[in-house]
């Protein structure tokens, strides 16, 4: 059978969605489009018929993932974007292959929390509202740092509600506002992030009602992802405190060590970012924010005052690879371990921090779970 010629005009236009759209909000545009234009609603005769059946041509080359590639590179000269997650380049690296013998560490599965999906809507929403009341500045932290919730879907769930939904979205927004300090409220990973759940607490009957399975269950875990990593969690994950350790270190070390530091990290790409083979960094979201946090933190410990420009940029990249690598030291294995943090061990003397033992030698190290 040839195969089917590609369309020559804009699906996604056809759809109303922006050229990310991630398959949730193909979904839901085409379910609510069929809505308003099918021709027993819009009863417009032939004028009806024909699009109702081009938004369901739209829906079936958009949906299909090797059609939306073709479409993609035929009629835009866009790449494949097998590559691409709801709307934007995976942030996080790839997943190594698990060698024999490295620890095997299962992120936990996604489960909602309950109090955001059982319970009468209204009870549900003032609990969320009085929880964001409490975050505290690691858990805003978290957030920010979050994947957020697809923007483009957020768009598309609002661009289809009803006047009356929409004013419901709207006062929960302006709630959030109220509660969450100006500033972080500017921050566009804890903004969407909140917003997410938002949505998905007072729209929950409308996506009921727009997606089915899987697509609903996708894009509930999507919309509680960023709140699920962040809340009630240790700012740097398990590892917390050995982190802490190697961050107040850090910025302890002298011009020497910090020479030090950098003539054993030669090699090292300024850019690089290890990533366990044990873990699937498409899955444990809060790991790699836990990360992401303390890459950060032991970046901007380091003594860089009166360094060259340059040095400093140095100094802090390999910095927060050491605190990257640190916050996610149970899923190394014990020898990967040790060569990653090697660099730091060797200019300051820390030899604890590859081994089992906390660096500290005050107690036992993190165990790598089984």
């Amino acid at each position: 059978m040839p195969a089917p010629l590609v369309p020559d005009d804009d699906l996604y236009a056809r759809l109303e969605v922006a050229f990310d759209a991630s398959p949730e909000a193909i979904e839901l545009a085409w379910r609510a489009l069929l809505k308003q234009h099918h021709p027993d609603v819009a009863g417009d005769g032939d004028a009806a018929l024909e699009r109702a059946k081009r938004i369901n041509v739209a829906h079936d080359w958009l949906a299909d993932v090797a059609l939306r590639a073709r479409y993609d590179r035929e009629r835009l000269g866009a790449p494949d974007r097998r590559s691409v997650r709801y709307g934007g380049p995976l942030r996080r690296p790839a997943r190594a292959p698990r060698a024999a013998g490295d620890p095997v560490v299962r992120a936990r599965p996604a489960r909602p929390r309950t109090d955001l999906v059982r319970g009468d809507p209204a009870e549900r929403l003032a609990r969320f509202l009085a929880r964001v009341e409490r975050l505290t500045p690691d858990e805003l932290d978290r957030l920010a740092a979050a994947e957020p919730p697809p923007i483009a879907f957020l768009a598309t769930v609002q661009r289809f509600l009803t006047p009356e939904a929409r004013s419901v979205f709207a006062a929960a927004e302006a709630a959030l506002v109220a509660r969450v300090p100006p500033a972080r409220w500017a921050e566009p990973g804890l903004r969407e992030g909140l917003l997410g759940v938002a949505a998905e607490l007072v729209l929950a009957s409308f996506l009921d009602d727009a997606l089915a399975e899987p697509f609903r269950g996708r894009a509930r875990e999507r919309l509680l992802r960023a709140w699920e990593a962040s809340i009630d969690q240790p700012r740097h994950g398990p590892n917390a405190r050995v982190v802490a350790v190697v961050r107040d270190r850090v910025a302890t070390m002298t011009r020497s060590e910090l020479a030090a530091f950098l003539r054993a990290s030669q090699g090292i790409p300024g850019g690089d970012r290890p990533w366990p083979a044990a873990l699937d960094p498409e899955e444990d979201e809060a790991l790699r924010i836990s990360a992401e946090l303390a890459a950060r933190d032991v970046a901007a410990a380091v003594p860089a005052d009166g360094l060259p420009p340059s040095v400093a940029r140095r100094a802090r990249r390999l910095a927060g690879r050491l605190g990257r690598v640190v916050a996610l030291r149970h899923a190394y294995p014990a020898a990967t371990y040790a060569a990653l943090v090697a660099p730091f061990a060797t200019a300051t003397g820390a030899t604890g921090v590859t081994g089992d033992a906390d660096w500290s030698g005050s107690g036992p190290g993190v165990r790598r779970a089984r």
